[in-house]
């Protein structure tokens, strides 16, 4: 109880130049990316340069360096966590950032921790991806799943699937099936519908854009497969779950019609 009675809120000094800061929808995206094995998502935010660009970010210490080293160490522990909540061992995640934030620590400039970042978000991402293609069996099966997390965007059917990795559509279903439990199609729905909650969840895309980025027919469509799925609307998933119900505002275009 005494220490409930000492507490103080601390102060907060006032920015010499004050921070507007960016929303967390891009980086929770980067890092859903990461721990789904997007490889493909992973690199293209690497040549970006996102890490680098701190515009719009905290000012953890006036040292460049420095600032950089603390927002390593963040992300280090948000890749670790999402990771982990995909599925990586709780010791190999740990290890892993562990070891790259003390390689961190052994870097003298600001290119070398980003080239460090990058590094160690693809790890952390083909790690997640060889976790994903493990749980098939048959080399046919793992090519598939492989196949369906690079492709997520476009349209995918059973066909495509079958002669991108050279056997028959019959063939892939019934191995498919074997060893997930679920048909092809099935498997594709599920991923796109994961796809689309963290576009939901995280990101400003109205539903138009989130049914286009992820090849449905139309807007209709998505949001029918969608409420089959989860039981309730695009609209009202990213109400109960936008950015952990942020206050922010939407994109135009969120409206709902069957």
């Amino acid at each position: 109880m005494k220490a409930e009675k000492d507490w103080k809120p601390m102060e907060v000094e006032a920015e010499r130049e004050p921070i507007r800061h960016r929303g967390p929808g891009e980086e929770f995206l980067f890092y859903r990316a990461v721990a789904e094995g997007r490889i493909d998502a992973v690199q293209e935010n690497c040549i970006q340069g996102a890490f680098e660009n701190l515009e719009g970010v905290g000012r953890l210490s006036d040292d460049p360096v420095t600032n950089l080293r603390y927002h390593f160490v963040v992300t280090a522990a948000l890749i670790t966590r999402f990771c982990m909540e995909g599925g990586m061992a709780l010791e190999e995640a740990f290890g892993l950032s562990d070891s790259y934030i003390q390689k961190m620590d052994r870097c003298k400039n600001l290119p070398e921790i980003v080239l460090l970042h990058d590094q160690m978000a693809l790890d952390f991402a083909g790690r997640m991806r060889q976790l994903k293609k493990n749980a098939a069996s048959s080399k046919q099966v793992a090519e598939a799943i492989d196949y369906i997390y690079v492709h997520i965007m476009d349209r995918i059917t059973v066909n495509d699937l079958a002669e991108a990795i050279c056997i028959s559509p019959a063939y892939l279903s019934r191995i498919f099936k074997q060893e997930t439990g679920v048909s092809v199609s099935e498997y594709i729905r599920q991923r796109k519908l994961d796809m689309a909650k963290n576009l939901l969840r995280f990101s400003d895309y109205s539903l138009v854009e989130i049914a286009n980025m992820l090849s449905y027919a139309s807007q209709s469509h998505f949001i029918q497969h969608f409420r089959a799925q989860t039981g309730m609307t695009p609209k009202a998933y990213r109400d109960h779950n936008y950015m952990n119900n942020w206050n922010v505002n939407r994109k135009e275009g969120d409206s709902e019609t069957p």
